[in-house]
């Protein structure tokens, strides 16, 4: 079976949160709060990027108080130059992909809608 090389919009949207920083650990829940991405869509992405060899993972070393430890993701080198690749390819919106593009978008750039009949 022959490898997909493009990337759906939400692995476009990881990508490009790993890319923000991409020699920093980044764990799973701060890559979530970027994309928008809830768990069930995040962590399979992951698998697969680090399967493809895009993504490295690892545990956190310490113990922290509190809390389990987290897994840590960073892309590799390979993973840099496809993420590099293909968010210079892609479209700004895909098309015919609603919920994605909302995803694809980081949540610091998305404004409140006003209703009609709302005050400037």
């Amino acid at each position: 079976m022959a490898r997909r090389a493009e990337f759906s919009a939400q692995t476009l949207s990881v990508l490009a949160a790993l890319c923000a920083e991409p020699r920093e650990w980044r764990h799973g829940y701060g890559i979530a709060r970027d994309t928008g991405l809830k768990s069930g869509s995040l962590y399979p992405i992951l698998i697969r990027l680090a399967d493809r060899g895009l993504v490295e993972a690892r545990w956190e070393e310490e113990q922290p108080a509190g809390r389990p430890r987290r897994h840590l993701y960073r892309l590799t080198s390979d993973g840099l130059a496809a993420a590099t690749s293909a968010l210079t390819a892609a479209p700004v919106a895909p098309a015919g992909m609603a919920r994605s593009r909302r995803a694809a978008v980081p949540r610091s750039a998305v404004r409140p809608r006003r209703l009609a009949g709302e005050g400037s």
